[in-house]
């Protein structure tokens, strides 16, 4: 077997492992590239407001929630909202202080409106299923974790990603022509089948661009297997790159921790995160935070004017870790995201800080892995790109298991139609006739059918 044999077999099996999972993937961040829009439009009894005026103080909103629910922590809060819009709290139960086990709220964000206060509702992000309020964190949650407990989720996910990576080297190398030598008619990955490509002869080759040309184009006008193969492998190609920009970041956004960082570090220099450094013993994860959101908020803003940042714009506190963080600047806007001061919860003082642009090799290098595959490197433009981008990967799973079903169902039909011989009993000089004769008709059924079967081989997954 050749090595482009091989790598056919790679291509197909790996191909219809993931497909699935790859179609799911694709149609899912096709619509969450504009999630924040969407989850707007099918809500806006929670995300909008009426009411005009002067807004409370978000971190005022936030201390009256937690004195009207005590067993509620706000764990996240927005420092500037939108006119029109609602107050958007992250909220977590706090949790019996001596078994340390957390209250369960049946929800984790609280809308209310800025002007006046009213609290206008309450929703579980991620929850099952396909209720309006629901719909888009859920599709949100599929797409990351298949809304699989989230450790195995994302296990799940992140290798199927990191497969993926490599075989779109796989794919790549497939679209590419045969050596010289290697048959004259139209380069298709894994056999012969481009019968809609133009034939050379092995004496007046033409230049390899020329026999890789036909695998970046789709004959519209040929019957309904070709086009199919011909999106397959000429999509795969056109897209290439960003398909491996979205499978590498899947990989980091997935298993940063457990794969993604330990490799890298292998080839480039690494800061260690600050979570790495920052957690707490086990004794205080749970400990109330002995300064507020507003202390917090009021020591970064000293610091974004002494470091020349733009104001704190929302701010966050992870019981686990005992941090407080504070974003500088709007998430949303184009660019590799915004710098972060994380504190101390006891103490309030500057443990730690991520800047984009700033660190290693390394670390600059990750700090565009979200941006990339979310598309908001480059704004609205970008998230389009990976709108599309997302049904362009399910276009290629379906098109890969339409090639792999064609090549089964043709397998099937050639070993049916292939004569089989059988041993006839019979004396003397007709039983040594038949017998040879049985000897010699096996093997070469056995040849004919490997060779037609070896020239119906197809790649299924260009470029993936």
């Amino acid at each position: 077997m050749s090595l482009r044999q091989a790598l056919v077999r790679v291509h197909r099996w790996v191909g219809l492992a993931i497909a699935l999972f790859l179609v799911v993937a694709g149609l899912t961040g096709s619509v969450i590239a504009f999630n924040h829009e969407l989850d707007e439009w099918l809500n806006p009894d929670l995300f909008r407001v009426q009411s005009r005026g002067a807004p409370i103080s978000s971190l005022d909103l936030a201390a009256r929630v937690e004195a009207a629910e005590p067993r509620l922590r706000v764990t996240y809060v927005p420092l500037h909202v939108e006119d029109g819009h609602a107050l958007v709290l992250g909220v977590a139960g706090r949790g019996d202080p001596t078994s340390g086990t957390p209250d369960d709220l049946g929800y984790d964000e609280v809308f209310l409106n800025p002007i006046t206060g009213a609290r206008l509702g309450e929703r579980k992000w991620g929850s099952c299923c396909f209720e309006r309020k629901q719909l888009i964190p859920f599709l949100y949650s599929v797409h990351y974790s298949l809304h699989l407990p989230e450790v195995w989720g994302l296990w799940v996910m992140g290798t199927i990603a990191l497969v993926w990576m490599l075989d779109c080297f796989v794919g790549f190398y497939l679209t590419l022509p045969r050596r010289k030598g290697r048959g004259a008619r139209g380069e298709v990955p894994g056999g012969s089948e481009g019968r809609g490509a133009q034939g050379t002869k092995s004496d007046s080759r033409p230049s390899f661009w020329r026999r890789w040309k036909p695998a970046w184009k789709v004959k519209l006008g040929a019957r309904p297997y070709r086009v199919n193969f011909d999106l397959h492998r000429a999509g795969g190609l056109w897209f290439w790159g960003l398909l491996f920009t979205v499978a590498v970041s899947g990989v980091y956004l997935t298993l940063q921790f457990e794969v993604f960082r330990p490799v890298l570090s292998l080839v480039m220099p690494i800061t260690p995160s600050p979570f790495e450094e920052l957690r707490p013993a086990p004794e205080t994860a749970g400990d109330d935070p002995a300064v507020s959101f507003t202390t917090i908020v009021a020591t970064a803003t000293q610091e974004a004017a002494r470091r020349g940042w733009q104001p704190p714009f929302d701010a966050f506190y992870s019981p686990e870790f005992g941090v407080y963080g504070v974003g500088f600047g709007d998430h949303h806007a184009p660019g590799t995201g915004v710098p972060f001061l994380y504190f101390d919860q006891h103490s309030g003082r500057v443990l730690g800080q991520t800047v984009p642009g700033e660190g290693t090799a390394g670390d600059v290098f990750m700090q565009w892995m979200f941006p990339l595959h979310s598309g908001q490197i480059i704004g609205l433009p970008g998230r389009i790109v990976i709108s599309i981008t997302g049904l362009v990967v399910a276009l290629l799973s379906a098109t890969g298991v339409v090639i792999w079903a064609k090549k089964r169902r043709g397998r099937r039909a050639i070993s049916m139609r292939a004569p089989r011989v059988e041993a006839v009993p019979t004396l003397g000089v007709a039983s040594s006739f038949s017998a040879s004769r049985g000897e010699q008709s096996a093997p070469a059924a056995h040849s004919i059918r490997s060779a037609m079967t070896g020239s119906t081989r197809v790649a299924r997954r260009a470029g993936r």
